[in-house]
């Protein structure tokens, strides 16, 4: 592992955040700050805030990394003028990843990962960035994090906090808090630093470690399994699994099998025309709406023919539904938009906006282009923005709104922002304003009904396309009234199958579940896609793959709904919790890493099934001989070891004379059991040792030529 840069992960900051008290301010005066490293999550972000901080007056030059610029300039901050310097990471600049002896695909059995230590390692392509760092704090004496305010960006935080700690372990660290690079938002954001939160970095923890865990050993147990079994399918193919991807997965062969198992049903209503003139005609539609008898409907029918009177995932949706663009292009869009100036933090759970945000000077920018401009004016004509709120809010960040005019973006950037705009000026605007119409008639003691729409005020909708309001007009009843229909007939009809699932379906099930977050939708549906275990029609439907197929039906054949949302629906939920410090990050990580272990367990035991799932789509199955058994087989954890308290299993010597019992941390470990020449063999039993503490000890069975012993430790 020599191009990882391993080392230890401390965390010294704790506490939910905090504006700076004034006796912090007295710190930093009393310890002479100079200096100040500030560092953003992206090198966008850090050269748009570098340009509002020092009023365009910051000076360039370059770090470790060609693409981290470090731009420095004078600003006065703590009550004092300090020298900044502004640099930014890459995204997460800091991997989880398993200890070496257990990175290599057939180290060990894939239960173990479950339990093997893991350690944070800086990757090859970081180390520039990291050397930077590491370069910069040495100089200051104050660190403050401007990554983005979210959970990865609290993460990304502590990430960069750890790199400068490990160099300079007594550097004063802040967060600024902001949810777009405006003027009046950056400079908010300076005036009221913050502690890190410490909570929501560790559901981030507990978040990648489990999905680390959980990928890993599912992942290497069925590619290894499935490539051996299915050679001429799956020879080269990279079989993943993971928490949040799998349910993806699964709702979109849900979908696919409803329409296969549909089976169309007859059914008959009848249908009321008007025809009042020569111009109009008018349908009623039955209250009943239809019935799948034929012989009641006909009852009604006849009776009737009797001489008697008559409401962040929403622009990914939106974006698929109306501009054809998907969400992860949407949500990459929308970042470089922020992190360009252009629109607020994108990564919000927000439909209501704050009462201290200026909408006014927000409309005021758009004044000046070409195609919303004069409905810009026009609300400010009008009074203002009057901006229609929901009832939700993550208490961080406002609704996805623009924050500063361009008119120099293309293609899908500049549908996107347009996108923004328009919509952010239609909240702004009043309602559209349409009469309507519904007309209730009897006849024989029957209810039928009309509508129409008339549009009397457009409003929003002339600087909003993506709606449409379709009129149809109808005369006018006078209530009371009585007619003769023009016709009335008994139709027929079948019921119609769901349709396969478009991407702002995906989305919306995946938000309702709990799968993912806003920010990683995108992401979960590029994998199964990427991954061939799904493909888009042409009217960009998903459709599920063989592959796709086969994996859900042979887990659901199991017993265990892995395809369902319900495991990492919880986890999500504790995650949150942990994120909120109302629970311990590493309770929350035993009990799910104990969860998905004992799914996996099993899932290895019932294995046979995911066979023959698979051999339904991907042909014959190769027979499942003693020799395929053997090269799938790794051996099963029988204790921990008493020096290094790594699992201990069963290894055959060289000559294939016998077993003996192997410490995993080997060689840096070399704790063995080496059994008499007179055992012929071993095998581990699934009892556990009462006797043997502090760690369960499995009994395992000796065979030898005079006895058959069952021991423990």
């Amino acid at each position: 592992i020599s191009s990882l840069s391993l080392f230890s992960v401390t965390r010294t900051l704790s506490g939910q955040s905090r504006a700076c008290s004034r006796e912090s301010e007295k710190m930093m005066r009393r310890t002479q700050i100079k200096k100040v490293l500030c560092v953003a999550e992206k090198n966008d972000a850090a050269k748009g805030i570098a340009e509002i901080m020092s009023s365009g007056r910051s000076r360039r030059r370059e770090g470790h990394s060609v693409y981290n610029k470090l731009y420095e300039f004078e600003y006065n901050l703590f009550g004092q003028n300090v020298t900044v310097v502004m640099t930014s990471v890459s995204g997460h600049l800091l991997g989880v990843e398993f200890k070496a002896p257990f990175q290599k695909w057939h180290s060990c059995n894939p239960v173990l990962l479950f339990d093997a230590e893991v350690e944070k390692y800086c990757p090859e392509n970081f180390i520039q960035i990291k050397r930077t760092l590491e370069r910069e704090v040495r100089q200051c004496q104050a660190l403050v994090i401007w990554t983005d305010c979210d959970r990865e960006g609290e993460n990304i935080g502590f990430e960069i906090i750890d790199v400068c700690k490990a160099v300079k372990p007594n550097v004063q660290v802040f967060r600024a808090r902001f949810s777009e690079i405006t003027p009046n938002s950056i400079r908010r954001a300076c005036e009221t630093l913050t502690e890190p939160d410490i909570h929501v970095s560790d559901a981030v923890d507990v978040r990648q470690e489990l999905d680390l865990r959980i990928g890993a050993s599912f992942t290497r147990f069925q590619t290894l399994r499935l490539q051996k079994i299915f050679p001429d399918s799956l020879a080269n193919q990279l079989i993943s699994y993971g928490s949040c991807q799998f349910p993806t997965l699964g709702f979109v062969v849900e979908r696919f099998k409803a329409i296969q198992a549909f089976i169309p049903e007859t059914f008959f209503k009848i249908k009321v025309v008007h025809e009042p003139n020569d111009e109009d005609s008018v349908e009623f539609g039955w209250q009943r709406h239809r019935l799948f008898s034929h012989t009641a409907c006909l009852v009604l029918y006849q009776i009737c023919m009797e001489p008697q009177w008559l409401q962040l995932h929403e622009l990914e949706k939106l974006a698929s539904r109306k501009l054809k663009i998907s969400a992860k292009e949407t949500m990459k869009i929308a970042e470089k938009l922020y992190t360009q100036g252009f629109i607020s933090y994108p990564r919000t759970e927000t439909n209501m906006f704050p009462k201290d945000l200026n909408l006014t000077i927000l409309v005021e920018q758009q004044t000046q282009d070409n195609d919303w401009g004069s409905f810009a004016q026009g609300i400010l004509d009008r009074g203002g923005p009057t901006p229609r709120n929901g009832n939700k809010s993550d208490q961080a960040h406002p609704p996805i709104h623009p924050t500063k005019y361009t008119n120099n973006l293309q293609g899908n950037e500049k549908r996107v922002y347009e996108f923004i705009v328009r919509h952010f000026l239609a909240c702004c605007s009043q309602d559209a304003k349409g009469q309507e119409t519904t007309v209730d008639i009897d006849i024989a003691q029957e209810r039928f009904s009309a509508s129409g729409l008339m549009i009397l005020e457009r409003n929003y909708l002339d600087v909003y396309p993506y709606d449409k309001w379709y009129t149809k007009l109808i005369p006018v009843y006078e209530q009371g009234s009585q007619f003769q229909p023009t016709a009335i007939e008994m139709v027929d009809g079948q019921t119609s199958p769901p349709q396969l699932l478009t991407e702002a379906d995906l989305i919306s099930l995946m938000e309702k579940h709990g799968i993912g977050t806003d920010a990683t939708h995108a992401e979960h549906i590029e994998t199964i896609k990427s991954r061939m275990y799904v493909g888009l029609t042409a009217d960009q439907r998903f459709l599920p793959g063989e592959l796709g197929m086969g994996l859900v039906e042979g887990y659901n054949s199991m017993g265990y709904e892995m395809s369902k949302p319900n495991l990492r629906a919880e986890l999500e939920a504790d995650l949150k919790l942990v994120s909120e410090g109302k629970k311990d990050k590493s309770l929350v990580l035993r009990h799910h890493v104990a969860k998905y272990k004992a799914v996996f367990i099993e899932s290895v035991r019932k294995a046979k099934k995911l066979d023959e799932a698979l051999s339904n789509y991907l042909g014959q199955a190769q027979e499942y001989t003693e020799q395929v058994e053997q090269e799938l087989e790794m051996p099963m954890p029988v204790r921990k070891c008493p020096q290094c308290k790594r699992d201990m299993v069963l290894k055959t010597k060289k000559d294939g004379s016998g077993k003996f019992l192997s410490c995993m941390g080997y060689p840096a470990c070399k704790v063995a059991v080496w059994f008499p020449d007179t055992v012929l063999d071993v095998c581990r039993d699934e009892s556990i040792c009462p006797t043997c503490q502090p760690e369960p000890v499995h009994m395992y069975v000796l065979y030898d030529c005079f006895l058959l012993a069952t021991l423990g430790d």
